[in-house]
This record gives structure tokens, C-alpha cells and sequence, in this order.
């Protein structure tokens, strides 16, 4: 006996359960989203309703709304992973361990592509929807705010992200030279005491 079916002749109705381009949809429709609403704008049910699949779909595929975003960037490397290293042996010498961990990053090519699209399409972006300020910068940053002791913890990590996105400009985006043409070990000699003295020394009042 066949199966009955709907006055109308239509089956089951309802979101589509996985197969096999869903993790694809998903990615595509998040893009989408955190291009046009940002990352604080992105919501995993809209994620979700966009690619006709179930929020718990979604969740099973990427886990938070935070590892949706990391794999929405096509990063080959999740930074989260990195900041405990920074802070393994305490503040001191923490600069110097993060800048060879930073530099590592965007030494690879295969990095280096995605992230300097995130920072140039960030960078002319004016309005309220910015990935690089919302996103990577809280995802990469917001750990190491919970790791500096005092009250000042934001103010410095600000400091510190200033450092790193000004590197990041000058050497990789407008290749400025010299900096452009050190090696990492030069710019770490040059730079890891800076973000040091951010992490840990004397501030202004």
C-alpha cells in the first residue's frame, strides 16, 4: 500500500533535514548576513531561515554563533586557539609571544589572503556593520582582555590592537619599507617591546 499523501499532493512539509551541500548553504547564507547585518546584527536562527535548515542544523554543523563566524572567514586557523599560549608562562615576555604567534599568522600565504580581504573591506567601512571590529577583534582580543590584572585590562588591549593593526597595514597592505622587507625576528625586536610595555607597564593617568 503506498504512503497517503496530502490533499494537495504535496509530502511532508517543514525545514529540509542535512545533506550533503547544507554545510555549504549554511556558510553561504552566513556570509551573507555578517556582510550586511554584522556580527552583532547575525543571529543563528536568521542564519538558519535563510538556508531553509533548522537552527539546531546549524549548531550540529558550526557549534556557536562565534565558530560560525571563524569558519564564515575561510581562515585556516582558529585564533582562539592561540591566546592561552600568550599568557602560559604569565605577563612577562606575553608581547613577545603574541607578535611571533601574530607574525606566524600572516606569514602564511594561505592566511594572509582572507585576512587582508577582512582588514581592507573593514577598513573602508563607515557604518555600523564592521566584521574586523565586532568579530576577529573581540574573538582574538576579548581573551586576552581576561588575562591582564587592574582595571585598565580593555584600555590596554585597545593599546595593543592599535600596535598590531597598524603592523598589519604598513607591512602587509601598503608594504612599507623598510618594514615591509624585515624578518620576523626584526620585527619582533622592534615591536614586542611596545606591546610589552602596553601589556604590563606604566600608563598614563
Amino acid at each position: 500500500m503506498s504512503t497517503p499523501r496530502s490533499a494537495s499532493g504535496a509530502g511532508p512539509r517543514g525545514r529540509r533535514p542535512g545533506g550533503p551541500d547544507t554545510r555549504g548553504e549554511i556558510l553561504a547564507a552566513a556570509r551573507e548576513s555578517f556582510a550586511h547585518r554584522g556580527f552583532a546584527g547575525t543571529t543563528i536562527r536568521a542564519v538558519a531561515a535563510s538556508a531553509g535548515v533548522d537552527a539546531a542544523l546549524v549548531h550540529h554543523y558550526f557549534g556557536s554563533k562565534d565558530d560560525l563566524f571563524i569558519a564564515a572567514l575561510e581562515i585556516p586557523f582558529d585564533p582562539r586557539t592561540m591566546m592561552p599560549s600568550v599568557f602560559a608562562d604569565g605577563v612577562d615576555g606575553a608581547g613577545e609571544r603574541l607578535l611571533r604567534i601574530f607574525l606566524g599568522v600572516w606569514e602564511t600565504p594561505e592566511a594572509r589572503l582572507p585576512l587582508t580581504a577582512l582588514v581592507r573591506t573593514s577598513l573602508g567601512e563607515a557604518g555600523p556593520v564592521n566584521l574586523l571590529r565586532e568579530g576577529m577583534l573581540r574573538i582574538v582580543f576579548g581573551p586576552l582582555a581576561a588575562q591582564l590584572p587592574g582595571d585598565d585590562a580593555e584600555r590596554r588591549v585597545g593599546l595593543v590592537a592599535s600596535q598590531l593593526i597598524g603592523l598589519v597595514v604598513g607591512r602587509y597592505l601598503l608594504q612599507l619599507h623598510p618594514l615591509a622587507g624585515m624578518t620576523a625576528d626584526e620585527v619582533v625586536a622592534c615591536v614586542a617591546p611596545t606591546l610589552q610595555r602596553y601589556l604590563d607597564g606604566p600608563l598614563p593617568d
